[in-house]
């Protein structure tokens, strides 16, 4: 099968260097010039666990700066920025047959309803992965696995022959490629399971500045994770999908202090320490808020949350700089 990669950052490269090394036939498609040139002339230089793990040199990408030539696509996965979504879908028109299975891999809640748009839901696929992800500039990214299980869970938004067979093939390259994966009959409790762990490391590391397991460690910092999962875990309830927070914060827990994501400063710490840019917060925390008024479930702490990244994001050039 034929398949696009339609945003080829962090995470998109490091989910396109596992498929890669399964055998995928894949184009990368990133208006990051630099990036795409660099892989086109010497390949894709695939780092897992660094410091202490594997260094592969991956050739064969095709590569393109946008979908307008690339041919019909038999899958497309979506992993630009959550906000970018909408136009990326527009911009990735001329890929998609009428056989095309789209997927989604992005953080965030929602990114499945607007696949469904596009094409009927028994063309879709939608899940996450649990692996931190960084671009170490132009032609190199990192993958940081957690310690052990599933890296890679997703499903079908309707089963059918199309999401069925898309599905298989996407299980088989991800796990020939070294990322354990699941294409599950309900991916639901995967999914939420890493929805209400980015909505709480995922801020909480940028705003506090601090890594996962340091939170933790943190008496406050703890009292935080444990009120923005309290509330997740109503909401994920009360939208079908069942979520104890004990059980969750011991996974929680389990998660910080264990392999190499606790050293890892998730996406978006990443964008906001680091790269100064607009975040997924409306898709996570925000999400959470929203659904909350629908479901008559308070929120304090994820609306708090949502307007402190907001804020810091809209005011990145009056911060002070040290």
């Amino acid at each position: 099968m034929k398949i696009a990669m339609i945003g080829s950052g962090a995470a998109g490269s490091v989910f396109a260097a596992y498929l890669r090394r399964g055998g995928a036939d894949i184009t990368l498609v990133d208006p990051y010039k630099e990036h795409m040139d660099k892989i086109a002339a010497d390949g894709l230089t695939f780092v897992i666990n660094a410091g202490e793990g594997e260094t592969y040199q991956l050739t064969g990408f095709k590569t393109a700066y946008d979908a307008e030539n690339i041919g019909t696509m038999d899958i497309v996965i979506f992993m630009t920025k959550t906000p970018q979504l909408d136009s990326a879908l527009k911009t990735a028109a001329p890929c998609i047959g009428e056989n095309t299975v789209l997927v989604s891999l992005m953080n965030g809640l929602g990114n499945e309803d607007k696949l469904a748009k596009v094409v009927p839901a028994g063309r879709i696929l939608y899940g996450n992965g649990v692996l931190g992800t960084e671009l170490d500039g132009p032609g190199k990214c990192i993958s940081s696995p957690s310690a052990d299980g599933l890296q890679m869970n997703f499903g079908a938004l309707e089963r059918g022959p199309l999401t069925e067979a898309a599905g298989a093939e996407l299980e088989r390259l991800f796990i020939a490629g070294g990322c354990p994966c699941k294409f599950w009959d309900d991916v639901a409790p995967h999914f939420w399971q890493k929805i209400i762990t980015n909505c709480t490391f995922n801020p909480l590391c940028a705003i506090l500045r601090l890594k996962s397991k340091d939170i933790m460690k943190d008496m406050n910092g703890a009292g935080l994770a444990i009120g923005v999962v309290t509330e997740c875990c109503a909401v994920a309830t009360a939208r079908g999908c069942t979520m104890e927070v004990p059980a969750f914060m011991a996974e929680l827990r389990r998660t910080a202090s264990g392999g190499s994501i606790e050293d890892y400063y998730p996406s978006m710490a990443q964008d906001v320490l680091m790269y100064k840019r607009q975040t997924e917060i409306d898709t996570l925390n925000g999400a959470i808020v929203k659904y909350g008024k629908q479901y008559g479930i308070a929120t304090p702490y994820n609306d708090f949350i949502t307007k402190a990244i907001k804020a810091i994001q809209k005011n990145y050039d009056k911060q002070y700089q040290g």
